[in-house]
């Protein structure tokens, strides 16, 4: 690590971030609709967004400082493990497919702002409502948390903030101005701000991973040395575990713990706020479906940005903190302006995510706790005002995790949230195919799962915390395997069980609010609007 300020590679992030603040603050006026005071215009982006705006947005949702530092750092330090990310983000696309444009269809016939309203209107009860909503929020914080570790580690990198030693407040300082700055465009703006801003992201990411893909392996003497030195490396014996410090590829024994992380990573990536947010800003059906086509293109990216950690072992990268070593990686072995370049593109890569996920998480308290408990007869005005302020709460709860928990290894805030997002599967993925489960039976496996799914992960030290050490793996059958998927086979076996009990007692069911021929409609057909005319943005039935 260079000693003092990398002065170049700051001058030039600076200026990158300032460019992208100015966009934010810009994009208030991008395709603005007369009346803007409402959350389809300031959540959902008038609902407007067409393939390629939709597909950057996603990308930029998806495809955040977690993919830049927290995947790579995880293979840096354990090897063929952390490529889950992989191929749960293959296995996501097919599933997609079948219940998001559904989930588009009927939230634009019904003018539905999120998940929660779904289910509230589905199930007809504002209790398993509130029960998804507080799961969103709650699951959103420690992930951006995780864009917020992702902009700290390249300050940290930079030489900005001090040393471990310096005072918390001097040293967090320039993540907090950071933290700030999105706050506020973020509030000014809603999602057209990170929707602009993630043409910028996305086309820097793929700039430095075309080049680093590239140049460092040039650099190390190709890709057989970088295994080969790799290879070494993970064969030595960790001192804490008398075990070999990882492996190239997944040992036979951790197999299971791989496979069950990426299949819950896999049903849980697109259920997050954050996810249904940007699929139902987009103006149509054929929208959603074209790009699940298309976002594959962005794992392909991640295979070779795993690459990464590889090469930070073969370039000698020697870090306490695993999410330093890619930022430290780039500082080694580019110039440095395009250090700066670099560093910018995961500041950014951290900003559009952690936007997006603040405006989800704000929806849901407005339209699912606000609205539906503490004032039912709150305008549209009023929703977008209170909305905006829980924008900031949000991010505040997530400066809470970055600045208490164990950043180390940082994978485990997204890995947690996963945890309790998988909890919604059965009412949220289950309501849009059938409405056989009881709405009862649906709460009572939600409360099973993630209790059970947030003790276990408490429950799990590592060896530089004693709570929430470990989220990822427990024993299951003789194997390891991911908390979150054994909380949801719990979850699924109570709401079956509770179902035929509940239906048995002839318990009472709640209305349902949607009709079969909801789940199908798209752009003009009758009642589903999605480029709102200012006339009637926020009027009833002006979805």
């Amino acid at each position: 690590m260079k000693d003092g300020v990398n002065g170049v590679a700051l001058t030039v992030f600076i200026v990158f971030f300032l460019a992208v603040t100015v966009m934010g603050f810009m994009a208030s006026k991008w395709r603005r609709a007369e009346n803007a005071n409402n959350l389809d215009e300031w959540g959902l982006g008038g609902r407007s967004f067409g393939t390629w705006v939709t597909w950057f947005l996603l990308g930029g949702d998806l495809y955040t400082a977690y993919t830049f530092v927290a995947v790579p750092a995880a293979i840096y330090a354990g090897g063929a493990a952390g490529f889950f990310a992989v191929p749960y983000t293959i296995l996501c696309y097919p599933l997609v497919f079948t219940f998001l444009p559904r989930l588009w269809s009927v939230s634009h016939k019904h003018g539905y702002v999120t998940s929660s309203d779904f289910v509230r209107g589905r199930f007809g009860s504002k209790g398993l409502s509130l029960a998804l909503a507080l799961t969103g929020i709650l699951a959103t914080m420690p992930y951006i948390a995780l864009q917020l570790v992702g902009i700290q580690a390249v300050l940290d990198v930079m030489g900005v903030g001090g040393g471990e030693n310096t005072n918390w407040f001097v040293k967090d300082l320039p993540l907090l101005i950071a933290f700030g700055v999105l706050a506020a465009y973020t509030y000014s703006s809603g999602l057209r701000a990170p929707a602009l801003i993630a043409f910028v992201k996305d086309t820097l990411i793929y700039i430095v991973i075309i080049v680093a893909i590239v140049y460092i392996p040039i650099k190390l003497g190709g890709f057989d040395d970088i295994f080969a030195k790799a290879g070494h490396a993970f064969a030595a014996e960790n001192p804490a575990t008398g075990k070999p410090r990882g492996s190239l590829v997944t040992a036979p024994q951790a197999q299971w713990a791989y496979a069950t992380l990426a299949l819950g990573s896999a049903m849980a990536l697109f259920l997050y706020p954050h996810s249904v947010t940007a699929v139902l800003s987009s103006r149509s059906r054929n929208v959603i479906r074209r790009n699940t086509t298309i976002l594959p293109l962005y794992s392909l990216m991640l295979g070779l940005l795993a690459m990464l950690g590889f090469m930070a072992i073969a370039a000698g990268v020697k870090v306490k903190n695993g999410q330093l070593a890619i930022p430290q990686l780039f500082e080694d072995m580019f110039p440095d302006w395009f250090t700066g370049v670099a560093f910018a593109a995961i500041g950014i890569g951290a900003l559009v995510p952690a936007a997006i996920m603040s405006i989800a998480a704000a929806n849901l308290f407005t339209r699912n706790i606000y609205k539906d408990f503490l004032k039912p007869d709150a305008s549209p005005e009023h929703e977008a005002k209170v909305s905006k302020l829980a924008s900031l709460l949000v991010k505040v709860g997530a400066l809470v995790f970055v600045l208490t928990m164990d950043k180390t290894v940082a994978i485990n805030f997204q890995l947690l949230g996963g945890i309790w997002i998988l909890q919604t599967v059965p009412a949220l993925v289950g309501g849009l195919f059938t409405r056989w489960c009881h709405r009862w039976a649906l709460l009572a496996g939600w409360a099973v799962g993630m209790t059970y799914g947030t003790w276990r992960a408490y429950d799990t030290p590592s060896a530089t915390q004693d709570h929430f050490g470990n989220t990822n793996l427990i024993p299951l059958i003789g194997e390891k395997g991911y908390i979150g998927l054994t909380a949801f086979v719990l979850n699924v076996i109570v709401v079956i069980v509770a179902t035929f009990v509940l239906k048995a007692l002839k318990a009472p069911d709640g209305a349902d609010q949607t009709k079969p021929s909801d789940y199908t409609a798209d752009a003009g057909d009758p009642g589903v609007r999605t480029d709102l005319p200012p006339a009637t943005v926020g009027a009833p039935g002006g979805h």
